[in-house]
């Protein structure tokens, strides 16, 4: 451990492509399909490092999908293009079936035998339940995620710590099971908690299990969830792992909304689907603007007295989607398998519905695409705020002089 310790400290010394001076965090948050639009806004910032550039987030944390995209780019994190160009390829090219069984035989059986779990044994009783079957996932993972790769990139300081955060099912916290460098230390806090190891696929599955709709996954011997469930300080883990400055890419979407709204009563697809939106993004919102209340009161303090305090400031950039992604998935509805339609279209979603479940649910290229080109333009709208969160207009200020 000693000696990956010290090789990590001579290849931070020597490695000149970090060009922030502060340890800058990439947190990424969940929302099922929705998270190709994060491939298009980092596609934007790749845009603006050299192709040999290393990974300029010291820090990942995600959250189901964005678990995922994190972990990937952790994987590659020596080369930054590269480990986009292999997720936007995965993201172009993804189908449904890809992530869980879409077809007539495999949704019909599933849902049978979750129907008529209650007739058999204890032994089979006990299998997990949910309406979908995402084993298709792990072989994805398997396939596209070389996770022995993390802990040389973190020997080598290519990257500081990589974090998958999950929900368990057991004591109903928040939990950051996190891969990283010897100094960080594990916490305790209220509702959330850290859990060192060497990261594999059961992370990734258990912090994609949306509720419901895929099972538990067991790790550790307890059950996890989503990590979304009971995230309620999303920015604490990178926070934790040391960042000072964290990029949140979110996926809430603005939502179109017709002049003379109809005043009926919500039906069940349409509050399922504020369920999911509150789960996945109203508390990076609510946390990001504590964080700033933080760090007003924090200039406020007289310098003396701010060792006492165990705060600090932490610099928030936040992207979200610029269209109601809601909207953009109802145009690929098409695209979507049929038992899969037939499937929501029996709990009331369809092509007329005002729910987001489709956004989530819609893992088809032609969605996830647009997807990409939407993350793209709006990380290309922001170019000058990047530029400047990241440092990189005074790193190459610091080259040409």
């Amino acid at each position: 451990m000693r000696e990956l310790t010290q090789q990590g400290k001579q290849a931070s010394m020597s490695n000149n492509e970090q060009p922030n001076k502060h340890k800058i965090a990439l947190l990424l948050s969940g929302g099922g399909a929705r998270g190709a639009y994060q491939i298009g806004v980092l596609k934007a910032i790749a845009s603006f490092y050299p192709r040999n550039h290393g990974l300029p987030f010291r820090i990942l944390c995600g959250t189901s999908a964005g678990a995922m995209n994190t972990t990937a780019l952790g994987c590659y994190a020596s080369s930054f293009h590269l480990g986009v160009k292999k997720l936007d390829w995965i993201w172009r090219n993804m189908q449904t079936n890809k992530i869980y069984r879409s077809d007539f035989l495999h949704v019909s059986r599933f849902m049978f035998n979750n129907v008529t779990k209650w007739m058999r044994s204890d032994l089979n009783r006990n299998r997990p339940t949910s309406l979908l079957d995402n084993q298709p996932l792990r072989q994805l993972l398997a396939q596209v995620i070389p996770f022995s790769r993390l802990e040389r990139n973190i020997a080598q300081g290519y990257l500081h710590a990589l974090s998958i955060t999950a929900s368990s099912y057991q004591t109903g916290n928040s939990m950051s099971f996190f891969q990283g460098h010897p100094s960080i230390e594990d916490w305790c806090r209220s509702k959330r908690e850290s859990l060192r190891g060497t990261l594999h696929f059961d992370h990734l599955m258990a912090s994609a299990a949306i509720p419901l709709l895929f099972p538990a996954i067991e790790v550790r011997q307890s059950y996890y969830g989503d990590g979304s469930i009971h995230q309620l300080s999303p920015l604490s883990t990178p926070i934790h792992l040391g960042a000072e400055k964290i990029l949140c890419i979110g996926l809430d979407s603005p939502h179109d909304k017709t002049s003379h709204p109809q005043l009926r009563h919500p039906p069940a697809s349409t509050i399922a689907g504020h369920l999911l939106d509150s789960v996945f993004s109203d508390t990076l919102i609510s946390d990001i603007e504590r964080s700033n209340r933080v760090n007003d009161t924090l200039k406020l303090i007289p310098q003396a007295d701010k060792q006492h305090l165990k705060l600090r400031h932490i610099e928030t950039l936040l992207i979200n989607p610029s269209v109601d992604i809601d909207h953009l998935a109802l145009k690929h509805y098409s695209t979507m398998p049929r038992a899969i339609q037939l499937l929501l279209k029996s709990i009331g979603v369809d092509r007329h519905s005002d729910s987001s479940l489709i956004s989530y649910l819609l893992f088809e290229k032609e969605y996830c695409s647009e997807l990409i080109a939407v993350g793209y333009k709006d990380g290309l709208a922001q170019k000058e705020q990047l530029l400047n969160f990241l440092e990189i207009i005074e790193f190459k200020r610091r080259l040409n002089h």
